[in-house]
Formats: C-alpha cells, sequence, structure tokens
C-alpha cells in the first residue's frame, strides 16, 4: 500500500533482532489465516465487501489490529482489505460488487499484533479463468517466488529486481512501476522503498543490502498490457491504463542467517500447534 515517491536521500534500514522475528511471524501467520478465509470465500456470487468484513472479525478473534482501514489520504481509507477486480490493479474499496465466473479479485491486506505488522497479498480466479489470466497470475506468483529464491543468493536488491522485471517481460507481461514493496516491522511502511524493477534512482543511490535482520514486504504487481495505471474519483483504486487484467502477490520477508525466512507462510506443525497459546 505504498506509491513510489520522489527520490531522497535512503534512510538505513531498522534491522530486526531473531527475537523480534519471532515476533513479527505471529503476526504473519495471523495474516495467512486471513487469506485462508478470503480463499473460502472467493466465488461468484460472493460480495467484496462481504469478504473484507469477514476478515475484520477474524482479526478481532485474534487480537489483531487491522493496518489499512484509515489509512490517511484524501478520503482515510474505509476497509480492512484493499480488493481490486480485474482490471483494478490495487487500493481498490470493497462493497457490494458481485464477484461473477471469470473474474479475478486481489486481496491485500495487513494486521498489527503485539506491536508488529504483517502484510500479505493474493490475486485469487474466480471459478475458471481464461488461460491468458491463468497466465497472468502464474507469471505474477511465480515473480515473488523467483525474488524469495533470489534473496538468498543475491547480495543487493537491486539485482533481485532486475531479474523479476527481466522474468515478468519474458512473458509478455509488464510490471507496474508506480507502486513498489516496502520495509515494514513495528509500522506497515519502513524503509527502504522496495521496487520490482530496476529503476535509475535504485541502481544510483537507493540500492540495499540483503542482509540478516532486513525484513521487507515484496510485492509484485503485474499488467497483461500496459504498465501505465490511472486513479479513479475514489482517490484510492488504481486501474489499468487500457482496462486490461492485473495481478498483485506479497509476503512479508525476512532475511536471516540461514536465508530468506517468509514470515507470512503457511505455519509449520510445530508453530500451528502453538497457534491460540
Amino acid at each position: 500500500m505504498r506509491n513510489k515517491t520522489a527520490p531522497t536521500k535512503p534512510q538505513l534500514p531498522y534491522l530486526k533482532s531473531p527475537r523480534e522475528l519471532a515476533q513479527m511471524r505471529k503476526a504473519g501467520i495471523v495474516n495467512y489465516g486471513a487469506h485462508q478465509l478470503v480463499h473460502s470465500l472467493v466465488a461468484p456470487g460472493v460480495t467484496t465487501l462481504s469478504i473484507d468484513l469477514a476478515v475484520e472479525q477474524y482479526f478481532a478473534g485474534h487480537n489483531a489490529t487491522p493496518l489499512f482501514k484509515g489509512v490517511p489520504g484524501k478520503v482515510p481509507f474505509p476497509a480492512v482489505c484493499c480488493i481490486s477486480t480485474n482490471e483494478e490493479v490495487v487500493h481498490g474499496i470493497p462493497s457490494n460488487r458481485v464477484l461473477r465466473e471469470g473474474d479475478v479479485v486481489s486481496v491485500d491486506t495487513g494486521c498489527r499484533l503485539n506491536g508488529w505488522c504483517a502484510d500479505s497479498a493474493v490475486t485469487y480466479p474466480v471459478g475458471r479463468v481464461s488461460p491468458e489470466v491463468q497466465k497472468l497470475l502464474d507469471v505474477t506468483q511465480g515473480t515473488l517466488k523467483l525474488a524469495i529464491e533470489l534473496m538468498g543468493r543475491k547480495s543487493y536488491w537491486s539485482h533481485v529486481a532486475l531479474e523479476m522485471a527481466t522474468y515478468v517481460r519474458d512473458a509478455g507481461f509488464s510490471v507496474v512501476e508506480n507502486f513498489v514493496g516496502h520495509g515494514i516491522g513495528r509500522d506497515m511502511h519502513e524503509e527502504p522503498q522496495v521496487p520490482n524493477f530496476l529503476s535509475p534512482q535504485l541502481r544510483r543511490t537507493n540500492d540495499f543490502k540483503l542482509e540478516p535482520g532486513l525484513v521487507i514486504a515484496v510485492e509484485p504487481m503485474v499488467n497483461m498490457g500496459t504498465k501505465k495505471v490511472k486513479g479513479l474519483s475514489d482517490h484510492w483504486t488504481q486501474v489499468t491504463h487500457d482496462g486490461r487484467a492485473s495481478a498483485h502477490f506479497e509476503h512479508t520477508i525476512a532475511i536471516t542467517e540461514n536465508g530468506p525466512w517468509v514470515l507470512t507462510a503457511p505455519p509449520t506443525a510445530e508453530e500451528a500447534s502453538g497457534i491460540g497459546e
């Protein structure tokens, strides 16, 4: 949920301790559970508002505070989830819109638990989608998986961003450049900015080292056609300029001494047995 901002002198990211990462993982597991709930609800005939209300209740039941509701803007963001369908790229506002067979719906949500944040997004097919749209979803999710793998092998983010953009371009799609990922910790948006492409600013001044304790929300947004987007009159929803479909996947990821740790991944059996303690 972060716009690309004008280049500034980058601040050093706050590196988290193993103890702090363990607390962030607890928030990540709750956020994963929210997406499991969404997955169970997405179907033809369901409204996006009903999905948002269910996630709000889920967070309340886990003593987690939603991150998105009330985010400042020309109009404060009114919902717990950003829910964007078809040509909507990001920041869609839940409503009485009914999902239909063949739609795609991107759900982005985040929570704070015991003072620590987690943020993740998934684009879901609604029933059966066209082969081209399914390819868009596969490529976007594949871009995120590629980034996670490369975070364990590369030293700087610019090396990862370049390969992400190349992967998307080779598939015949385009990377959205108006919106980027972000550092995350006690606040939803921390330094650094995390672009999904190799910008001149990243190459020259805004690159950052992939070192233990770094936690970032990596969120490729991929369009079927042009990378250009435009805002709607609700002051939040961003849509593709050509009206073609878009997809969005995101994980909160920490760098540890043992490599990348996806904090919003499914819980292990040991973690699952401890949920609710």
